[in-house]
């Protein structure tokens, strides 16, 4: 069965804003929650400077968004003196802990902070200090009383554990690129997956070789108790660049996630296309499980 995301009608859902110079660029990359009742979004953003920044958005449909005037979160010392990149949101007991990247002239690395309400930010500084490491996000779930986080050591996705989400160790590779697919070079986590009671469903970018290199996106299915293991992994991508503004911007032929959201029937996937506009996809849950029963 070949799994394929619906793109939306009102793709993409925003574009760069003029009026303001930190997101005149370029907006992209989105982190979403929902709360139940609000569609909560973190997004990257450039403006003139090129430094990325971290701006707010809220709907109530998870189409519809309001944005904030000013980023909700910038860079704050030397190590993210490029910038606060790729938002990942998990929701761990009444707090929301963001991981992201911390962009310098000596380090890209996984930082972390958390808040509750998505303006006031406890940050906790770079968690993970091999540089280049990035696409980080932590399970919702403890894991054999641990704490688990994905990452990304070029070319697989990773883990490491924790017992106060500060302090990581244990690093263990779970996913590599496949010669001759899709995905034959480099590989990394969109969101935080998924719960399912077949296992974690779990969103990822794959990288193919080519004169211009090619983002597109597949799922994967991880064991419940040990998501080290994977149970199985799309053959073919689930989403490509197809449309103008995903083949032609800033980075051309990119189709990149941040998140996955479980609202109602269906999956929402965000993404960020050509590092350009932020647009949202969707599936419903009927053919993923479907894929995974197969």
């Amino acid at each position: 069965m070949k799994l394929k995301l619906k793109r939306h009608p009102l793709n993409p859902l925003f574009s760069p804003n003029p009026h303001h110079l930190w997101e005149s660029r370029f907006v992209f990359n989105p982190a979403v929650v929902y709360d139940g009742e609000l569609f909560h979004m973190l997004y990257r953003a450039q403006g003139e400077d090129m430094v990325s920044r971290i701006g707010y958005a809220v709907s109530t449909d998870g189409i519809h968004f309001n944005r904030l005037e000013k980023p909700v979160f910038e860079p704050d010392d030397i190590s993210e003196m490029y910038g606060v990149e790729d938002p990942r949101l998990t929701h761990i007991n009444g707090k929301y802990y963001m991981c992201y990247t911390a962009y310098s002239p000596t380090n890209i690395s996984v930082a972390l902070a958390s808040t509750t309400n998505f303006f006031n930010w406890e940050r906790h500084g770079i968690v993970l200090p091999e540089s280049p490491n990035k696409d980080a996000a932590i399970l919702p779930e403890k894991i054999n009383g641990k704490y688990v986080m994905f990452h990304r050591l070029e070319p697989d996705i990773w883990l490491a554990f924790s017992d106060d989400l500060i302090h990581w160790d244990n690093y263990v590779s779970i996913a590599k690129p496949r010669e001759g697919y899709w995905d034959n070079l480099k590989i990394g986590i969109a969101g935080p997956p998924l719960k399912t009671e077949f296992g974690w469903l779990l969103l990822y970018h794959g990288v193919q070789k080519a004169p211009r290199l090619i983002y597109r996106l597949g799922f994967m299915l991880l064991d419940l108790n040990d998501p080290r293991k994977v149970l199985k992994r799309t053959e073919k991508p689930i989403l490509e660049p197809e449309e103008p503004w995903e083949k032609f911007g800033g980075v051309p032929m990119v189709v990149f996630s941040d998140a996955m959201v479980e609202y109602k029937d269906q999956y929402y996937i965000y993404y960020g296309a050509a590092d350009n506009y932020i647009a949202l996809a969707t599936i419903t849950k009927e053919e993923v499980y479907k894929w995974i029963k197969e």
